[in-house]
């Protein structure tokens, strides 16, 4: 058995609808939320590979470092808010961080 391009366009298509379920049923925890986004964007990278391999195209092999680099920044930056949101709160509560105050 081969596998085909509809094979790895389904297991991307289950991380995405995995992500968005995990986005819309935790609210509260900012933690779990970075999480699923980067479910989500791993999602689309896998999509995009399996696109690049199946085409014979290094494009989008190519356009994917670009989105790791991104979201390895995001994360550093995300988890660096977060430690001063529970520094600042003394929680991580969605619900409890509703003012931004400069």
């Amino acid at each position: 058995m081969t596998l085909t391009l509809g094979h790895f366009l389904s297991i991307g298509a289950v991380l995405f609808a995995l992500s968005v379920i995990g986005i819309f049923l935790n609210r509260k925890n900012l933690i779990v939320l970075l999480m699923a986004i980067e479910l989500m964007l791993l999602a689309v990278n896998m999509n995009f590979v399996a696109f690049s391999h199946f085409l014979g195209d290094v494009h989008g092999q190519v356009f994917v470092f670009f989105i790791l680099t991104v979201a390895a920044a995001e994360s550093a930056i995300g988890l660096a808010i977060l430690v001063l949101l529970f520094r600042n709160k003394n929680s991580i509560n969605v619900d409890e961080l509703n003012t931004l105050k400069g």
